[in-house]
């Protein structure tokens, strides 16, 4: 049985790559197809048998690699899977759009229908930080690659979605049913702290459509600290609109993040994500998580009892909350809310994900597959 991996590409270290991570470690034998790697952003891949495409070795390809948007169908298309039985692909772009032989199965994990072309166009568009006259061809390259991104769905043999959030997009745009099987958690590396300190916490690449700026922005007015993880290309603008009582940590080892983690009051998750992956790590770390009242979270986190929602997607409706909060904070029970994070462990994504295929495998070809 030979199976190959695809991810979209290789340049941080996110929630997706650590699915391509755990599909590496079911099956370590699979070499990893992907458009660049840049060893200097993901190095934990450094030593996997990495094929990537032709991009790669064109002009500043790995540093600006978005430059060749246009091209990354094709990338995709010049890969050879003659031989392998099984592809799996961990997309939320263009990795699911590969050529395989007719006895070739293949599945799909997608963390979301690509965003640019789908649910994200105009605002993608309207964030873009280039010159005007790039943001008026710019939606006439995405109507092209939005029509080869449905064609290529439609080679998928099997679609696995992270969340019924996802699901339901990929039934919105490609007009394709998905098994959900929510990502793998690394629970047993978090841990209950006895010490609650007094701050809240957020866990994100800085980024626009991940909100931090209404946590900052809600926070300013609370004045209650507010610490928060990561770095992104809005980490200047954020900097500046932020108050002393906010504080930005960069990327932390990860035994620090989880120290900062376990002694937070709450975890703060003001955008909508496909799943949202560091709201389980806090539940992990025993701690409640106060959350926008959409996608993933609404998987992941159970009101009142792991965390509470938030309904409307700004700074007043999240600062509502959490004085709110400050009130309850003791109803929360840290064991139980760790015992509800488990429940998304790695053992649990495995277990799910090989039955998956074995049943995928048997189904596609007739032949029994055992793990």
């Amino acid at each position: 049985m030979k199976i190959a991996l695809t991810h979209d590409h290789l340049f941080q270290l996110g929630g997706a790559e650590k699915v391509l991570l755990e599909f590496h470690k079911m099956f370590p034998e699979s070499p990893v197809f992907t458009l660049i790697h840049n060893p200097e952003k993901a190095g934990l891949f450094k030593d996997l048998d990495i094929k990537t495409s032709f991009l790669e070795k064109m002009p500043l390809g790995v540093k600006h690699f978005k430059w060749y948007l246009w091209l990354m169908p094709l990338a995709w298309e010049q890969f050879d899977f003659s031989g392998y039985d099984i592809v799996i692909s961990s997309s939320s772009a263009f990795a699911k759009g590969i050529l395989t032989p007719p006895n070739t199965l293949n599945i799909s994990y997608c963390h979301s229908p690509t965003r640019y072309l789908w649910s994200d166009t105009h605002q993608y568009v309207e964030e873009l930080n280039q010159p005007e006259i790039i943001k008026k061809i710019l939606p006439l390259i995405l109507n092209r690659l939005r029509v080869w991104d449905h064609v290529a769905a439609q080679r998928v043999d099997k679609f696995v979605a992270n969340s019924e959030f996802v699901a339901r997009r990929i039934k919105k745009y490609y007009q394709r049913e998905a098994t959900v099987i929510h990502p793998p958690v690394e629970t047993k590396k978090f841990f209950i702290s006895s010490e609650i300190d007094n701050y809240y916490v957020i866990v994100s690449r800085l980024r626009p459509y991940k909100r931090v700026d209404l946590a900052i922005k809600a926070f300013n007015q609370l004045r209650i600290p507010l610490k928060i993880i990561g770095t992104g290309e809005e980490e200047n603008h954020l900097k500046k609109i932020a108050k002393d009582n906010i504080q930005f940590l960069g990327e932390l080892s990860d035994e620090e993040r989880n120290k900062v983690l376990s002694r937070a009051k709450a975890f703060i998750h003001p955008q909508e994500e496909d799943f949202g992956i560091t709201a389980v790590e806090a539940m992990a770390s025993g701690r409640p998580v106060i959350a926008y009242k959409s996608g993933g979270a609404l998987e992941s986190v159970i009101d009142n009892e792991t965390g509470k929602f938030f309904d409307e997607q700004s700074w007043e409706s999240l600062a509502d909350l959490v004085i709110r909060f400050e009130r309850i904070l003791k109803q929360f029970d840290p064991q139980k809310i760790k015992e509800h994070a488990e429940k998304f462990d790695i053992a649990v994504f495995q277990k799910n994900f090989k039955e998956f295929i074995s049943k995928s495998w048997q189904e596609f070809s007739g032949k029994i597959l055992e793990f």
